[in-house]
């Protein structure tokens, strides 16, 4: 008996073993996918901002809520039955997937950098009235749009963290998807709530008795537009860099390998000028023909999706 029971103890501690390695498979593999989708994930935190500029402080946080629900419920309900499905009797869908996500990807980025440097779409005084005063409807309608927006970012950062343990099983990839889903929606909207009421934070501090927190309120206000112009702009290369690289690699696993092949020896090259810095500087030159390589194929998208529709309808206007 004694001796039967020091067998099931064993039996017992080797199943712990197993299951604590799993765990840290499971957490390392979801690092790793997290990792991957940064690109996208700053991106999605400077996008959504925007849709609670205008509205009352009190509404922010509520509405920053509802579309951190709805982004949950796009990935777990939406997406991640979808991807599941794929890649369990699909796999080889997965690259052309990650293609198409790639070039809205590029086309994102550079229809940002087309509408900074060529004045937008023209809605110039689209935010004239303030979107307090525009009722509970435009509220909703706003939360749609971005939950709408979400859904597509969200795909990426899904089908991008599923590409990195593609090779994993079944049930560690749905453990990863589903652990990304939520630590991504934690990260993008806990830090979308820091941002939206920073300036609030830093309104109560200026108004303090003490001048070292007058001084750091008034610092807050004045930095918080900066802020979102920085955070715009890293949003756009972060967006060209991560689309470039997604089609170079994926082209690649579809079976042209001449563009991947190019940019290894690239980096390799950058890699073998500098023994201390040969892995910053391969990062930064990747990093970099990706991002051109991002604007050139999405100024192409733009050019389709802009240019060649106003012509056809100015000549069918004549």
């Amino acid at each position: 008996m004694a001796g039967g029971l020091v067998a099931l103890l064993d039996d017992i501690a080797t199943l712990t073993k197993a299951a604590a390695a799993s765990i840290d498979d499971i957490g390392a593999a979801a690092g790793k996918a997290s990792v991957k989708a940064a690109g996208v994930v700053v991106d999605d935190t400077a996008v959504t901002p925007r849709y609670v500029h205008g509205f009352t402080p009190d509404r922010e946080l509520p509405i920053v809520r509802k579309i951190a629900v709805g982004s949950i419920r796009n990935k777990l309900l939406i997406i991640l039955p979808v991807a599941m499905i794929l890649s369990q009797f699909l796999p080889g869908a997965l690259p052309y997937l990650l293609i198409a996500g790639g070039l809205f990807l590029c086309y994102e980025g550079a229809e940002k950098v087309y509408e900074a440097v060529g004045g937008g779409h023209g809605h110039e005084h689209a935010d004239d009235v303030p979107a307090a005063q525009k009722g509970p409807g435009f509220e909703k309608s706003m939360v749609n749009g971005a939950i709408r927006t979400d859904l597509i970012l969200s795909a990426e950062i899904m089908v991008i963290s599923l590409s990195s343990v593609e090779s994993e099983p079944f049930f560690t990839r749905l453990a990863v998807l589903v652990i990304v889903a939520f630590l991504i929606t934690a990260l993008v909207y806990g830090v979308v709530a820091l941002i939206v009421k920073m300036d609030d934070v830093g309104l109560s501090l200026a108004q303090r008795e003490s001048a070292v927190s007058q001084r750091i309120g008034r610092g807050l206000v004045k930095a918080m537009p900066k802020v979102m112009s920085t955070l715009t702009v890293v949003g756009i290369a972060a967006m060209l860099w991560v689309g470039g690289h997604i089609l170079i690699v994926n082209v690649g696993e579809a079976g042209f390998h001449w563009p991947a092949d190019r940019l290894h020896d690239l980096e390799h090259w950058f890699e073998e000028l500098s023994h201390a810095f040969g892995g910053v500087l391969a990062w930064t030159a990747g990093t970099v023909v990706s991002a051109l390589v991002g604007l050139v194929i999405g100024a192409i998208i733009v050019v389709i999706m802009h240019f060649i529709p106003k012509r056809r309808a100015t000549e069918s206007a004549r």
